[in-house]
């Protein structure tokens, strides 16, 4: 159907299915969980933690992954027009099927999701547990950490990309289809994933860490994302056009000119936070102060705003581009 229906207009196609706020909040958490799932790896993997190398310094951020994601096949769930037949994905599998691949690649990732959590379980939980299955499965667990913990590195990465391909198949969509498009969720989900260690992280050292960690993708995002507005600008008429309500000051574009100008405060803005931080006095063994501590978090907060707002934009804009003439 995308390669002949190319408008956004109910009334005239009554059966077109319009992707909403449901679809743009899946794509969100779905990135947010690939980031996340790569940024816990490299905190339990990185040689300079606190920790025995064999043992995990984090273990909050693997325990919400699995939540996240799950909260954002919830959205997708609700989003579906005829529910009862959601099994029919897992039924088949298609090769040349985005979705088909995305529905095996959600279920797929949440075992390692779930490993890699019990094997970040803290000793001072273990104490409370009860000797029985629970326990046995988080010894087997830990004593996996490391090579779990690569595994969800890349996993994680393979969930974001997923997270733009969906929309970059879509022929008929001009701003969608793109091969731009994944790296840019790609970039855009492996920085919410470190703006959330951040917020998350208790150690002063963790969070300086990711602080710099950030301060690279952010800079990779931004990047990423005026080669996509080039890139289209530079194609044919059609992509072309997919991006002026970005650019055009009306009624009607009003909500998609905000959003490329929040993005322009949000994200230099975050920046200019962390690199305060960064540039900042900070020995060893230090407790950051509240100020530093709440500009670290502020940053953050700016980051995953700045996350969520790409995907809204992106989902809403690129119903409105279509072909001239076939619509």
């Amino acid at each position: 159907m995308e390669f002949t229906i190319t408008g956004a207009n109910a009334i005239t196609y009554p059966y077109l299915h319009i992707w909403d706020w449901r679809v743009a909040i899946y794509l969100f958490l779905g990135g947010l969980a690939g980031g996340c799932m790569s940024m816990a790896a490299v905190a339990n993997l990185r040689p300079d933690k606190e920790t025995p190398k064999s043992q995990a310094c984090c273990w909050r951020v693997p325990m919400m992954t699995p939540v996240i994601l799950a909260v954002g096949m919830g959205f997708l769930f609700l989003d579906l027009q005829v529910k009862q037949h959601m099994y029919r994905f897992y039924m088949t599998l298609q090769p040349l099927s985005p979705m088909s691949w995305g529905s095996w690649i959600l279920i797929l990732v949440f075992p390692a999701m779930i490993a890699f959590a019990l094997s970040t379980v803290p000793e001072s939980a273990m104490d409370n547990l009860k000797d029985g299955m629970i326990r046995n499965l988080i010894i087997k667990a830990q004593n996996s950490m490391r090579p779990l913990a690569k595994l969800n590195f890349l996993l994680g990465i393979l969930l974001s990309i997923y997270t733009g391909i969906l929309l970059s198949s879509f022929m008929a969509r001009p701003l969608w289809n793109s091969s731009i498009l994944p790296v840019l969720f790609l970039n855009s989900g492996m920085s919410t994933g470190a703006a959330t260690m951040i917020l998350m992280a208790r150690r002063s050292s963790v969070k300086l860490f990711f602080t710099k960690v950030d301060i690279w993708l952010i800079f990779s995002e931004i990047t990423v994302l005026v080669l996509l507005y080039y890139g289209q600008f530079t194609s044919p008429e059609a992509s072309r056009e997919s991006i002026l309500p970005f650019f055009t000051l009306t009624s009607q574009y009003f909500p998609y000119f905000i959003s490329i100008l929040t993005l322009s405060i949000v994200l230099p803005l975050a920046i200019i936070l962390k690199f305060l931080e960064i540039s900042s006095d900070h020995s060893e063994n230090i407790e950051l102060t509240f100020k530093q501590k709440f500009e670290m978090n502020a940053s953050a907060v700016l980051v995953l705003l700045g996350g969520a707002i790409i995907r809204f934009a992106l989902v809403y804009a690129g119903q409105l581009s279509k072909f001239t003439g076939l619509s």
